[in-house]
Order: structure tokens, then C-alpha cells, then sequence
């Protein structure tokens, strides 16, 4: 009975390594998004200093990447919303070189308009809602959700 209850114990104890793990993946790939800007125009834009809407640009930022942009080769996500649908298969850097011990964890990146989740002051279009899903070893899964607003619209 003692060696039954010591091996649950220590399956137990792996979990939340894993759970902390998952949450600093999650974390840090939130960061990353959340320092990118959230502007009117595509950052490659020439209006992108001086829009003050999406129809000032010649190439308006929506969610989802425009211009063949990516995390890892010029040129390169340059907006919150180029992150949308953006898949983590494995956990590697932004240069796609593999991390090593996260051979087990993958990660996905959903970017929504958010602006019903604020009061009437925050137009729809000026907030966006982003979700980080990690998923890794003994089937432990971490969602971690944060908002980046746009506050500074002509500040690639």
C-alpha cells in the first residue's frame, strides 16, 4: 500500500513542474505579442504615422498576417493581430531554433476584436483580446488570455 501511495505521490509531483512550465511558455509568447504595436496601418505601411483609421492606409492592419509576414524571417510580424491562428507545434525561439527540454509542449495564438468587453468609451475596434493555448506533457493544457488596446494608434 506504501509503494502505491509513494508512485501516486510522485506522479502528482511532476504535474505542477509541467503546469509552471507551460504557464512561463504561455507567459512569454504573451509578451511577445503585447510588445508589438496595434496601429490603423500595417507597420510597413507610409501612411502608418499619420492615419487616423483603417481607410487612411494603403495596407490596413487586420487580424490575421498581410504581406507574407511570419515570427521568423524578415519580413516579420510586425502588429498584435499578425498572431492570429499562429501555430507553436514545438516551442522554439524567434530565429525557429528549437528550445531545449520543451520538446513536449506546443503552443496556438488566437486574436480577436475586444471592444464589447469594455465600457462604451473603448470603440469595438480599438481593443484586442489575445489568447495563448499551451498544451504540454501528461495532458496538462494552460490558457492564459490578455488584451493590448490601442492607445497610441500611429506608433509602429
Amino acid at each position: 500500500g506504501m509503494a502505491i501511495l509513494y508512485n501516486q505521490l510522485t506522479l502528482a509531483s511532476v504535474d505542477p513542474l509541467i503546469r509552471k512550465q507551460a504557464l512561463a511558455i504561455a507567459n512569454s509568447v504573451m509578451e511577445e505579442i503585447q510588445l508589438r504595436a496595434f496601429t490603423f496601418c500595417d507597420a510597413d505601411d507610409a501612411q502608418v504615422f499619420t492615419a487616423a483609421s483603417p481607410a487612411g492606409c494603403t495596407t490596413p492592419e487586420a487580424i490575421g498576417t498581410e504581406g507574407g509576414e511570419t515570427r521568423y524571417a524578415d519580413p516579420r510580424f510586425d502588429n498584435v493581430s499578425d498572431y492570429h491562428g499562429f501555430p507553436l507545434p514545438s516551442i522554439v525561439d524567434a530565429n525557429n531554433n528549437a528550445v531545449a527540454g520543451l520538446g513536449g509542449y506546443s503552443a496556438s495564438v488566437t486574436v480577436a476584436n475586444a471592444g464589447g468587453d469594455f465600457p462604451a468609451a473603448i470603440p469595438a475596434d480599438a481593443a484586442l483580446r489575445i489568447t495563448v493555448t499551451v498544451a504540454g506533457p501528461a495532458n496538462v493544457s494552460v490558457v492564459l488570455q490578455g488584451y493590448r488596446l490601442r492607445y497610441a494608434p500611429n506608433a509602429p
